[in-house]
């Protein structure tokens, strides 16, 4: 248990942060499934259009320290690959 105020506080914030940062993994995913799903679908227009929408909320889950930097290159580079395969 935490004994100090500076510990207290510090329980408080990472309440708070592990909210907002599990909200903008679960966002990430979501524009994730938007662009898997529309390469299962074999919809070339659709899958451009969910792949460019999904790069700027991956670039931005790495700016803020949601996802690791090469992880979200790996995934996007993968999903560039299929949907340029379609």
């Amino acid at each position: 248990m935490a004994n100090t105020p500076q510990a207290k506080k510090r329980i408080r914030r990472n309440g708070r942060r592990t909210e907002v940062n599990r909200s903008r993994l679960s966002r990430i995913r979501t524009f994730i499934k938007a662009v898997e799903g529309a390469i299962e679908a074999g919809d070339k227009k659709v899958a451009g259009e969910a792949l460019s929408a999904m790069q700027p909320e991956l670039d931005r889950g790495v700016a803020k320290g949601v996802l690791n930097r090469n992880m979200a290159s790996r995934k996007l580079s993968r999903l560039n690959k299929k949907v340029a395969a379609l």
